[in-house]
């Protein structure tokens, strides 16, 4: 009864079986998948497979990664809202579900601090005003990421400024609801997140024996503020280790969080469920 929060099946990885990999998850008992968009390309395709899925099983977003900041636009960020738009008026449910991933990368990604401060940026005016949630990355970034973050929540500038653009009162528009996808930062950091009200989502990492820190934060999580998640094609778990990661593989991730938590798998696995339905709305 999981939910994969976040994979990228649209990737070149899956072209020669993707069908098969959408099996093998149903057949593991998945709800669905989010499938996440990073680039302008990824974003389209997720949204194509999504709307070319009549079952509802896979669901998508929109976003650009820190790698890709370069490409942000007016002419992206338009291009996206129509599409959202037209989703909500298309009578069925919906399919674009998030806008991301997006955020910081100041550890691998070659685009200069201030660009990716400010798509980061657009991405969460796009998201606050659309009333969508936002897939997180970040990487070595945590005080930026959180800096800018908070100021679209109740008490930021940037918020307090896009309600007055729209003309809104503060009660018709929601701060932002944010999640830190493929959590990888400390206990402290984590802490501060969960107290901001955000969400942090785990992959396959924390089934790595060398993870034995990162797994003191699944086991700090609060019970209504963690996803889980297989980040695939990357960070298979440690019994797939070095091999292509996939959808139903986050079954042995929600395994390992049952284990460090001390809570029974089905109960896990509903908690974890609930929790996504909360966070995207659906």
């Amino acid at each position: 009864m999981l939910i994969d929060t976040h994979a990228h099946i649209m990737f070149p990885e899956f072209d020669e079986d993707r069908e098969d990999v959408i099996g093998r998850a149903r057949a593991a008992g998945l709800q669905h998948i989010v499938n996440v968009g990073c680039g302008a390309g990824s974003s389209a395709l997720s949204v194509k497979m999504a709307k070319d899925d009549e079952s509802g099983f896979l669901y998508a977003t929109v976003g650009l990664h820190p790698y890709d900041a370069l490409d942000i636009s007016d002419e992206l960020l338009e291009e996206w809202e129509k599409w959202i738009l037209a989703d909500r008026k298309g009578g069925g449910e919906r399919k674009i579900i998030a806008i991301g991933e997006t955020g910081l990368d100041y550890f691998k990604s070659n685009v200069d601090h201030e660009r990716q401060k400010f798509s980061f940026l657009k991405h969460l005016e796009l998201a606050v005003k659309l009333g969508l949630p936002v897939i997180v990355h970040n990487r070595a970034a945590d005080e930026d990421c959180f800096g800018l973050l908070k100021q679209f929540s109740r008490d930021g500038e940037l918020y307090k400024k896009l309600v007055q653009d729209c003309g809104c009162d503060e009660n018709e528009m929601e701060p932002v609801r944010a999640v830190f996808h493929c959590y990888g930062s400390t206990l402290e950091f984590a802490r501060k997140v969960w107290a901001a009200g955000f969400y942090t989502s785990f992959t396959g990492i924390i089934t790595y024996p060398s993870a034995k820190e990162l797994r003191e934060v699944v086991k700090e999580a609060p019970l209504d503020k963690f996803m889980v998640e297989t980040d695939c094609p990357y960070l298979a778990p440690q019994g797939h280790r070095g091999k292509r990661n996939e959808p139903s593989y986050v079954v042995e991730t929600a395994q390992k969080i049952a284990e460090v938590k001390g809570i029974d798998f089905e109960r896990l696995s509903k908690i974890a469920t609930e929790n996504t339905r909360k966070f995207f709305k659906i």
